[in-house]
């Protein structure tokens, strides 16, 4: 029997009122008039800025004089802006300076520094606390917050860049964990400025194994990494460890992926929830076990606009308000917020399930996509398909990524898949065609170009065991908040795979 506490007696009236609260405000006719409202808001707050004066701030009355005197921007685009405030410079993007810089990594850019604002901070920390407030008020059971916590996160540790504190979000984030659950708060704040992660891992578990833990959280493969680091030492199920959890909260990844191995891990079902925070800023989060995908958080101090994603590499691509968007359609994700972002693409694309609150889900990246051939494969075609043959055939998938084959030593191109497994005793040549055909009905050019013999069906590379871990170490990129890209359009990953799976043969 768990016993109650503090903690979860006073919980469960705050979820109560937050919940109710949201779901007044998430209704379709209150979100369209908040976002709009939003918009004017921002504007007149950063009319003064730099950024505001060279775009006509003053002059912007409607939406549509917002989308003529700014355009869409990646990284590279504001980063002229950036590099002033980096300088020193204040009023440039948002009045003052901001208060950190979340450091990131970009696949085009090098290393990204978001900038996060005293308003903007101040809505990443009320996104988590909802997340588990309409947890608790769905499910009625707060006992998890009399336990110990654990968030598998970046380090806390902060440097500074022009006097403004710089680091992960993860470990920025780190710095606001409420007093009332920092007491329970696992690992250790000098454990948890480890930069190895390996050590960082080993130490974890080393301070973990024995405790109460009721909430774990993270991203999918650096959890299951600390969970079977858990159970080589235990020889027992996450659940048999920590006999009392009750909540995983992830996020960062398509979760289907890592789902089936995940659950083999834990032993029995747990209660999991599924968070999508960016550095950019807090964009959605699940509000209860029975819905289906992700709450849009019009809390966020963000702005949305949307641009079809077959559109977006146009000279002019529709830039759709909230007001606007359709339901099953791909969009990419842009932002206008607080933290003095605008006309920002984040990189994500998604879309909406449900308008009546708006939920989404997040379907991958703008940028990460095959069409070497015209076919326009995307992640949410490749981590589906891929989950439901593992899943079909008993298979439990470790990691795996996609990259086309242009020019092959002999026959037609393909799509090279490259497959780590914990069982690599499998029927290849059945598993791929399964997945080939799973794939011609997920994206009908793809089957074109099978049918018409401008390609031939996909091919399995079976990678042995460490080779994701491998490469993400050697781009620097191991542990953290950092992902491994599911498909590419060209062969810079697949090449390293290649040579690492040749080597390990030798």
């Amino acid at each position: 029997m768990v016993k109650i506490g503090i903690r979860s007696i006073f919980a469960k009236p705050l979820a109560h009122f937050v919940s109710k609260r949201l779901y007044h405000q998430a209704q379709q006719k209150k979100a369209i008039e908040s976002q709009h409202n939003l918009l004017y808001r921002l504007v007149r707050r950063a009319a003064h800025t730099q950024f505001g004066q060279d775009h006509q701030f003053d002059q912007i009355k409607q939406y549509r004089d917002y989308k003529k005197r700014v355009p869409i921007r990646d990284y590279e685009g504001l980063k002229p802006y950036v590099e002033r405030i980096m300088k020193g410079e204040r009023n440039i993007l948002w009045p003052g300076r901001p208060l950190y810089f979340a450091k990131t990594s970009g696949t085009t850019s090098g290393t990204k520094y978001i900038p996060i604002t005293r308003q903007s901070i101040g809505t990443h920390i009320q996104a988590a606390r909802n997340a588990l407030l309409t947890y608790i008020q769905s499910t009625g059971d707060a006992t998890f917050l009399d336990g110990q916590l654990i968030f598998l996160s970046g380090s806390p540790t902060l440097t500074k860049t022009s006097g403004i504190l710089t680091g992960r979000l993860s470990g920025i984030s780190n710095h606001h964990v409420p007093a009332y659950l920092r007491s329970n708060q696992l690992p250790s704040y000098e454990t948890n400025c480890i930069e190895d992660w390996e050590v960082k891992v080993e130490k974890i578990v080393e301070e973990t194994i024995q405790a109460d833990l009721r909430l774990i959280s993270g991203i999918p493969p650096w959890m299951q990494l600390y969970f079977d680091l858990l159970i080589s030492q235990v020889e027992k199920p996450i659940t048999e460890i920590f006999p009392n959890l009750k909540l995983i909260i992830h996020g960062g990844v398509n979760f289907k992926p890592y789902e089936q191995k995940m659950l083999a891990s834990l032993g029995k079902t747990v209660d999991m929830i599924e968070l999508y925070p960016a550095s950019e800023g807090f964009i959605a989060y699940q509000d209860g076990l029975q819905t289906d995908g992700l709450l849009l958080n019009l809390q966020a101090g963000i702005f949305y606009e949307f641009i079809p994603a077959d559109a977006f590499f146009e000279a002019n691509p529709p830039r759709l308000s909230l007001s606007e968007v359709e339901l099953d359609t791909n969009y990419a994700l842009i932002i206008n917020s607080n933290a003095g972002l605008w006309g920002y693409s984040i990189g994500d694309t998604i879309k909406f399930i449900d308008k009546n609150p708006y939920r989404l889900v997040v379907t991958g990246r703008i940028k990460h996509f095959i069409s070497a051939f015209g076919e326009h494969v995307i992640s949410e075609e490749v981590e589906s398909a891929i989950t439901t043959i593992a899943h079909q055939s008993q298979i439990s998938l470790k990691e795996f990524t996609v990259a086309p084959m242009v020019n092959p030593s002999s026959g037609l191109p393909y799509h090279e898949w490259f497959i780590e497994l914990d069982d690599p005793s499998v029927d290849l040549t059945a598993f791929s065609q399964k997945l080939d055909a799973l794939m011609c009905t997920k994206n009908s050019y793809y089957a074109d170009l099978i049918k018409g013999k401008i390609l031939q069906p996909l091919k399995i590379r079976l990678m042995p065991v460490g080779a994701f871990k491998t490469y993400m170490q050697s781009i620097g990129k191991f542990g953290g908040q950092n992902k491994v890209p599911h498909l590419s359009n060209d062969r810079k990953m697949a090449d390293f795979l290649t040579a690492y799976q040749g080597n390990k043969s030798k």
